[in-house]
């Protein structure tokens, strides 16, 4: 991690904070925003759809070996509703602990670790060989962020945080990484309570009322609102009917789906 930019500061040539040089100007809503955090998994990168997948194999697993009484709480795992619903910025044990519920399963704490652990064999398998991207519009935009000396960090309830952005070639856009491993060293709280991003913004040096957080999960912003940030920014990326709709009531203050959007210039055609 870089320590976080100082605003104007020249480099060896001069010029006013070279290394994060960019052609684009930030939209209006985040000119006096002082520092940024971003959710990891469908934020920066489309880790998203690899842990989706994941719990799919693992829940529908599960499913099918010990199906529930009600033959409509039989149904497989769905990867977008079920995934933005239960597990999407949660910890591996409360999403796995969140859905059972949901499918009216009393599991105990053993069954939920299984499930999880499934689910963490499924998900490193996948991310070996598949790999993950990180989407141009962010990237875009944190360059943006960094030209204008706007400190950013990248947040996680995964422990693969640091590996994700690594492999995806952005680990060194960010001033500060809190992971799924810190937040389990400090006690943080998972969301929707707002822990890792007041964490995050503690190591930016930047108070929560003039940083702005940025997430594509229901728990996610619902922490970034209990945080009492100046901007919660909500990620559609799905784009359902009612996606973005359900990230405004849960706390959004606006949703995009591209986070180009929020560069001057919009959205990338």
């Amino acid at each position: 991690m870089r320590p976080p930019d100082t605003p104007g500061t020249p480099d060896a040539s001069g010029t006013p904070d070279a290394p994060g040089r960019s052609d684009d100007a930030l939209a209006p809503v985040l000119r006096d925003v002082r520092a940024v955090v971003f959710d990891t998994d469908g934020v920066i990168t489309d880790s998203a759809r690899v842990h989706a997948a994941a719990w799919k194999v693992a829940f529908d697993g599960f499913l099918r070996a010990h199906p529930p009484e009600d033959p409509d709480q039989r149904r497989p795992f769905d990867v977008r509703d079920d995934y933005l619903r239960h597990v999407d910025g949660r910890s591996r044990l409360d999403g796995a602990a969140a859905f059972l519920a949901a499918r009216g399963i009393d599991a105990s704490a053993d069954t939920v670790r299984s499930v999880a652990e499934d689910k963490e064999r499924l998900f490193t398998q996948r991310l070996r060989e598949q790999g993950v991207d990180a989407y141009p519009g962010t990237v875009r935009l944190v360059k943006a962020l960094r030209a204008a000396g706007v400190p950013r960090a990248a947040a996680s309830a995964s422990r693969h945080a640091g590996e994700l952005l690594s492999r995806a070639g952005v680990l060194d856009l960010f001033d500060a990484l809190v992971d799924g491993g810190e937040s389990a060293r400090l006690g943080l709280a998972g969301k929707p309570e707002p822990d890792l991003f007041l964490e995050a913004t503690r190591r930016l040096g930047v108070p929560a009322g003039r940083a702005a957080v940025v997430e594509d999960a229901l728990a996610g912003v619902e922490a970034g609102r209990r945080g009492g940030f100046a901007l919660v920014v909500g990620v559609d990326r799905a784009a359902g009917a009612d996606t973005g709709a359900r990230l405004l009531r849960h706390g959004a203050d606006l949703v995009v789906h591209d986070l180009g959007e929020l560069c001057a210039g919009g959205a990338p055609t």
